[in-house]
Order: C-alpha cells, then sequence, then structure tokens
C-alpha cells in the first residue's frame, strides 16, 4: 500500500529557507511609497536578518534602474545584534527597485568553526574535505583567472601530505574572498521589492524667487508683461536664484471680483485675484492677455534657461464663476439647494470669487482626465515646475494619479505641494509623489521649535519622502515676527531659511525690501499685492538683497549646502544662539551659528562634533566665515562665539585644515 502524501507539508523549498528579514528602512508604508533621492546621492539600507541555530548568514542587497535588465548586487555588513547595513548609489534620474536577499551561509560556517578548532590544535581532516567539496561548488561560476586557483586549491585541500598548507589556506584571505565572491546561495528568503524615485538634480537643490509678473512694469501705474518680466531676469539670476516662480498666469474672472485689500466689491480698472481664475477669455488653458501671448510665455522660459533659471506655474484647481468649465462642466462644482454653486469659504471667511471643484463629482473620471490635459499642455509650453496651490483640499488618489501620468511623459517635471495644514496629510501629499513640499518653517522662531521640526525632518522616516521647501514669507503670509520690520530678523529668518533646507524661496521684492506693513490682527500683508498692481524700484538693494547675492553664490561654492538631512545641531549655552553643522563626504564642512535674538548681542560656546569634522580634542583648525572673510583658529571640542544682530547675526564658517 503506497505510503499517503502529507498535503499540509509544503513541497516546495520555502519549507527549508531559515533565514528572516524584518524592520528594512528605508521603507514607506510596507513598499506602497517611493523614497526620494537625486542622481549621485547615497541610500542608506539597514535590515535586521537572522536564521535559526549557530549558522551564519548571507546578506545582500540588490537594485536596478527600470531600464536595467539585471539586478546589481553588494554585500550587506554586521552592524550588531543581527543588524546589518549598506549604502547603495542612485546614478541616474527614475525608477529603481531594492531589496535585500539574505541565505543560511554553510561556506562561512564551515570557515568559522574550522578556524576555531585549528586555532585549538584540533585535527581537521573532514572538515577539509568538506572545504574541497565547497570548492568544487565554485568552479561553474568562477572566473577564467579564479578557475585554476581554486583547482589547485582543492588539490591542496585533499592531499592528506599536505595537511598544514590546506589548514593555512581553510583560514586565508584568499578563502574569505572566494567564499564572498562564489557563494552557496540555496533556499534564500528574498524581502518584498521597495521602490526609489530618482528626480533630476533640481529637485534636491534649489531657490526660488516668487513675483507676480503683473507688478514687473518699470513704470508706475502700468500693468506688468512678460516682456518686462524678461528684462528683470539678469537682475533675479545675479541674485543667484534659479526658479522664477509666478501667480496664476490665466484670465481673471469678473463676477464678484475682490479689490484692494480683499474688500468684496472691486473699483473699475483692479485687476482682481489670479486666484480666480477663468474669463469668456479662457481658463487653465489660456494666458491672461493683460500678461502677453502664449508666444511671450514661451520667450520668458526660454530667457530664464539662457540665466540658468526655470520658470514654475502655479496650479490652482478652482474656478471663477466666469470659468468656462461653469457651463460646460457644472457637475464638477458642488451644487447647493437652491441650485446656485457653491463658492469657496472658509468660515468665517468667505470667497465668492473662486468657485472649489468637486473631487466627489459623478464625474471625476473626466474631471482627472482634464486636469491630465491641461499639465500635459503646460509641459509642452515647455514648464518643467509647478508649484500646487492647496493641494489638500483635492483627493490624494488624484494627486498620486495625475502626478505619475504626467512624469511618465516629463519625467524631468518637479510639483512643489503648497500645504499649510495637518502633519499626516502634508505627509500623504509628498508620499503620493510631490517633489518639494512646503513646511512649518514659516512659524517656527524658537530655538527649541527649530531643533525639534528639524531634527524630526531630518532624522525621522521623513527624510526618506519629505523633501522641504522653507519660506520665510509667501505672497499670502506676513509672519508675526517680520511684522516689525526689523532688519536683523529679515537677515535671521533669510539666513536659516537658505542654509537649513537645500530648497527654498521668498517672495520677492515684498521680502527683498522688508515690507512689512500687516492687515491689522492678521499675518497677512496690509495692501498686498494679490489683490493690486504694484511698482518696485528694481535698481534699489538692501543690506538684505547685498546677503541675499553672497548666500546663494555660497549655496553654490559649498556642497554641504546642497543637501538638507546632513544637518546637525550643536550644543550651545545659549537658549538665544542655535547653532548646526552640515559635512559632506566630500569633505566640505559647514558650520552655521545664529543669533535668534534681533535686538541684542548674545554669546555663548559652542560644542562642536570633532569625529564628524575629522578632528581630536588637540588638532588645532581654521573656521572661515565665509560671509565676512573673517578668520579664526579654534582647537578642540568647545569654543566661543558672539554675534552682535545689528552688524550681522549669524556666521557661516567653513571648517579648514592648518596644513
Amino acid at each position: 500500500m503506497a505510503k499517503k502524501k502529507n498535503t499540509l507539508i509544503p513541497e516546495s523549498t520555502e519549507g527549508r529557507t531559515r533565514v528572516v528579514i524584518e524592520h528594512v528602512i528605508p521603507e514607506i508604508n510596507e513598499g506602497r511609497f517611493a523614497v526620494k533621492a537625486v542622481p549621485g546621492e547615497s541610500i542608506h539600507v539597514e535590515a535586521d536578518v537572522f536564521c535559526d541555530g549557530h549558522d551564519h548568514v548571507m546578506v545582500r542587497l540588490l537594485y536596478k534602474h527600470a531600464d536595467d535588465n539585471d539586478w546589481s548586487e553588494i554585500g550587506m555588513a554586521l552592524i550588531n545584534n543581527d543588524r546589518y547595513e549598506v549604502d547603495f548609489t542612485v546614478e541616474k534620474q527614475g525608477h529603481y527597485l531594492y531589496t535585500i536577499e539574505g541565505w543560511v551561509d554553510h561556506i562561512d560556517t564551515w570557515q568559522h568553526d574550522t578556524e576555531l578548532k585549528i586555532k585549538a590544535g584540533q585535527r581537521v581532516p573532514l572538515e577539509l574535505l568538506m572545504g574541497a567539496n565547497f570548492l568544487e561548488g565554485m568552479l561553474d561560476k568562477a572566473t577564467a583567472e579564479d578557475k585554476p586557483l581554486i583547482e589547485e586549491a582543492i588539490e591542496i585541500m585533499r592531499n592528506e601530505h599536505r595537511n598544514e598548507d590546506a589548514r593555512q589556506l581553510a583560514m586565508s584571505f584568499r578563502m574569505t574572498e572566494w567564499l564572498q565572491r562564489y557563494p552557496e546561495r540555496k533556499f534564500v528568503t528574498r524581502y518584498r521589492e521597495l521602490p526609489v524615485y530618482v528626480d533630476r538634480a533640481k529637485a534636491g537643490f534649489s531657490a526660488w524667487y516668487s513675483m507676480f509678473p503683473r507688478s514687473s512694469a518699470p513704470e508706475p501705474g502700468k500693468h506688468g508683461t512678460f516682456q518686462d518680466q524678461i528684462k528683470l531676469l539678469p537682475r533675479v539670476a545675479d541674485l543667484g536664484f534659479d526658479v522664477l516662480y509666478l501667480p496664476p498666469i490665466h484670465p481673471v474672472g469678473h463676477q464678484f471680483r475682490k479689490g484692494k485689500n480683499n474688500v468684496v466689491t472691486a473699483e473699475p480698472g483692479e485687476p482682481g485675484v489670479p486666484y480666480a481664475i477663468g474669463s469668456e477669455l479662457g481658463g487653465h488653458d489660456a494666458i491672461n492677455p493683460d500678461l502677453g501671448t502664449l508666444n511671450d510665455y514661451k520667450q520668458l522660459i526660454a530667457a530664464a534657461k539662457e540665466f540658468g533659471m526655470e520658470v514654475a506655474m502655479d496650479l490652482a484647481i478652482q474656478c471663477s464663476p466666469d470659468h468656462p468649465w461653469v457651463k460646460s462642466h457644472p457637475e464638477w462644482f458642488s451644487i447647493r439647494p437652491d441650485g446656485s454653486i457653491q463658492y469657496a469659504e472658509n468660515p468665517p471667511k468667505k470667497y465668492q470669487d473662486i468657485y472649489p471643484i468637486n473631487f466627489e463629482s459623478p464625474d471625476w473620471q473626466g474631471l482627472w482626465l482634464e486636469m491630465r490635459r491641461i499639465l500635459l499642455l503646460w509641459a509642452e509650453w515647455g514648464t518643467r515646475i509647478i508649484r500646487v496651490d492647496n493641494p489638500h483640499t483635492k483627493a490624494f488618489s488624484f494627486w498620486e494619479w495625475v502626478i505619475a501620468e504626467v512624469k511618465a511623459q516629463y519625467p524631468d517635471m518637479i510639483f512643489l505641494s503648497e500645504a499649510f495644514t495637518r502633519p499626516k496629510v502634508m505627509r500623504q501629499l509628498a508620499k503620493v509623489g510631490f517633489s518639494q513640499s512646503y513646511t512649518y518653517y514659516t512659524w517656527r522662531t524658537a530655538k527649541w521649535e527649530l531643533e525639534e521640526y528639524l531634527t524630526e525632518l531630518t532624522q525621522s522616516d521623513m527624510k526618506y519622502y519629505y523633501r522641504p521647501n522653507f519660506w520665510p514669507n509667501t505672497h499670502d503670509i506676513n509672519p508675526y515676527l517680520l511684522q516689525g520690520g526689523h532688519e536683523p530678523y529679515f537677515l535671521i529668518r533669510y539666513f536659516m531659511a537658505a542654509t537649513m533646507s537645500s530648497n527654498y524661496g521668498i517672495f520677492g521684492p515684498t521680502f527683498e525690501y522688508m515690507i512689512h506693513e500687516a492687515y491689522p490682527g492678521k499675518e497677512e500683508y496690509l495692501n498686498s499685492e494679490k489683490y493690486e498692481v504694484k511698482h518696485w524700484d528694481w535698481k534699489r538693494e538692501t543690506k538684505l538683497t547685498y546677503l541675499i547675492r553672497i548666500i546663494n553664490r555660497l549655496r553654490h561654492e559649498n556642497t554641504a549646502l546642497q543637501f538638507t538631512n546632513n544637518l546637525q545641531f550643536c550644543r550651545i549655552d545659549n537658549e538665544n544662539i542655535v547653532a548646526y553643522t552640515k559635512i559632506h563626504t566630500n569633505g566640505n564642512r559647514i558650520l552655521c551659528v545664529v543669533n535668534l535674538d534681533g535686538y541684542n548681542t548674545q554669546s555663548g560656546w559652542v560644542q562642536l562634533p570633532l569625529r564628524l569634522l575629522g578632528k581630536n580634542e588637540y588638532d588645532y583648525f581654521r573656521v572661515h566665515d565665509l560671509v565676512t572673510g573673517a578668520m579664526h583658529t579654534w582647537q578642540g571640542e568647545w569654543n566661543y562665539v558672539e554675534l552682535n544682530p545689528h552688524i550681522l547675526p549669524f556666521h557661516l564658517f567653513r571648517v579648514e585644515d592648518l596644513n
């Protein structure tokens, strides 16, 4: 009688896999979302890898670009307590995958145990024969150079007259090399494949200058145009900015047009709010004729490129009552019980000039397809950076889909999320595909707030997917700290934005010229440019203008400032001073020290991370203030700093060796 088969026991090799892989970092939502990187960036991977018993394990990281057929492979090193690590570098833009494989390493276990026995003076004839068998298993994988050497080693280990040579060979570094190069890969445990998306370099390092094109005219009282902006490009480029960000450039609606300071009724000739998009002249696929033509816009893009800059467009998914969609697709809006369309509200505020889009529309698919058409059209115009207004009020699933759709055709497109909302919502937007994200920096002013927030951004799992873009102000936000117009605070907030984060921006002339008058009781500008055309004296320069030019140049000259996650705070015995280092693997070492008190001189002793700086307690080294040119010789861990905010409230030191 045939023996009955036990169908409860697996027939595959899975029943003989003994290695466990868990607690992998980075891994976002179990591989649901991609880790973010830029070309040339190194990604540090860690995992717990272990097996039953006392056998050794072999752990390998595998990675490949979407265009590659084969996986690249790197051995992972043991840290301690079954925790392994390795770094791999992503070289080019696009999608990558990585995973981890682990298996019981019988060969390494054999070598380790055999070496212990030999050192204990034991005879190991069977162990040497086992070693010869392991070597035989390598022959079909060995290179032409290694194969004869391995064959010779097999003969030695099987020759009882060459016992001492065989014992030395078993413990040799050459044997270890062969074990690593030609592993016995059986019953492998393979972790899930995890995604990485590599954006182009500008996603990781950029400086944004925001301005309203309608305020670019050289003469007072005139509406500015794209051609006027083209004439301003040399100035913006000279300041060191590489992104020129424009609020919406589409026709502005007429119904319920807002006037100066957001009054409900506009006076004749007032331009309205650019975010009230759409009129009889068109919607999101049309250009406001007061700014020029589509050809003028394309000329602006081309001219900006000549100065090493790009133009960022503003995507506001909302409409004025005059937008063509209101008539052609009323189903895309929320209809109130009286049959009218629901306008935007943030109680008690009312925005009668704007209709929000209903992403729960029965025709949500038609809406998605139209938004994809708009974005692809902008890409055809030459746009490669899009700042999205209030993305947190639209569906996450929409953003995940449309960003992927656009990047499939235009992989160099960068999306900036302009969302100041709840932390988890902001994080989810970053996960679903936004290249950069606005932050709470605007409101983090105290030392403890800055240190806590920057530590979260750079040391938690946010560092894998959330690329911060720091703004000390925006056209919507006039922070309370700056409303006094005190120059040192403008310098402080600018400096930290530009040195803490590799991506930052300012609302251009308003910040540069330290405009600070606030609408009473609000973090908004009085006589805001959102509601009226401004005229600026573009030849005027302030102390802040001068320093912006210097800091932007230093950001390009010092690689350490081109990354965010390399920030590390230093201890300093003064709560009014914040100090932090940025160190790059190429040896560029930056120390920033900032006096947060805009009125009083502050001093203290700063503790340096000597190990990271490559120094010991007895070394002398130079700290070179790259802004003022001053140089100081320091020694050891603790050194003295003093900052008068009325002269300069910060140091930007480069740590240099004394040769």
